[in-house]
């Protein structure tokens, strides 16, 4: 009879970037302080400005290709070699697929990606006509296939979160739940944890105090590469 392995739901946002270089957003010099999320996050803002996006997603896609995975991302991966890992990403980076993670949820989409502004996409949520473009450059007038204006595969405020379903399914499934670099505040992210099985212990890795009061869970108080080898050492006991 093979050995059935445990399942381990992983669930990241900034912080576990921060190591890498990528800006946080609501903490003291985040990337909120210095733009409007309602300006440059929101599907208003896209209605509103589409070149003041289009510049501005292009600006954070040319820079990604600079930034390096961390020991947070590469401690993730190595859980695979024991573990069967579903990270449940915030971030739309692409560090978790470098660093060698292969079981990856973009909830709030990817950056290394466009699809057409009105497609197949926003009325069944299918990435058929999803497709990447690595780090180069879209602008106005760059169109999809089907004829419509580009635009950043980006799920912004205003907007659904397609895979918010098949995150709570792999939550519920875990054996053990880890959160990683995130502050809890956005919503529906910050209550995935809620439908982890009441037995299933529950580790947050963040530096600072975290308003989530729950039994079940072991605040790691470090940054996430630190947290990362502390997590790893109580799991191994």
């Amino acid at each position: 009879m093979a050995f059935k392995r445990k399942k381990i739901a992983v669930l990241t946002g900034a912080g576990v970037s921060a190591e890498s270089g990528m800006d946080t957003f609501r903490d003291k010099g985040g990337m909120w302080n210095n733009y409007d999320p309602q300006v440059v996050a929101s599907i208003d803002g896209w209605r509103a400005d589409k070149k003041l996006l289009l510049d501005f997603y292009n600006h954070l896609r040319t820079g990604l290709k600079d930034k390096h995975p961390n020991k947070a991302h590469e401690l993730i991966a190595s859980l695979e070699k024991d573990y069967s890992v579903t990270v449940i990403t915030q971030n739309v980076d692409n560090l978790h697929e470098r660093a060698g993670s292969t079981n990856i949820i973009h909830l709030h989409g990817e950056l290394t990606k466009v699809r057409p502004e009105h497609g197949v996409y926003d009325r069944t949520a299918s990435e058929a006509e999803v497709f990447d473009i690595g780090y180069t450059e879209i602008g106005l007038g760059d169109c999809a296939p089907n004829g419509q204006q580009l635009r950043p595969h980006i799920v912004w405020f205003g907007e659904a979160v397609p895979k918010i379903e098949k995150a709570i399914e792999a939550v519920e499934a875990a054996d053990i739940m880890l959160i990683v670099g995130t502050s809890l505040s956005v919503y529906p992210a910050a209550g995935l944890y809620r439908y982890a099985s009441m037995d299933t212990p529950i580790y947050l890795i963040d530096p600072k105090d975290v308003q989530v009061f729950d039994s079940r869970i072991t605040h790691i108080k470090a940054v996430a590469s630190k947290g990362m080898e502390d997590f790893i050492s109580l799991i191994s006991k």
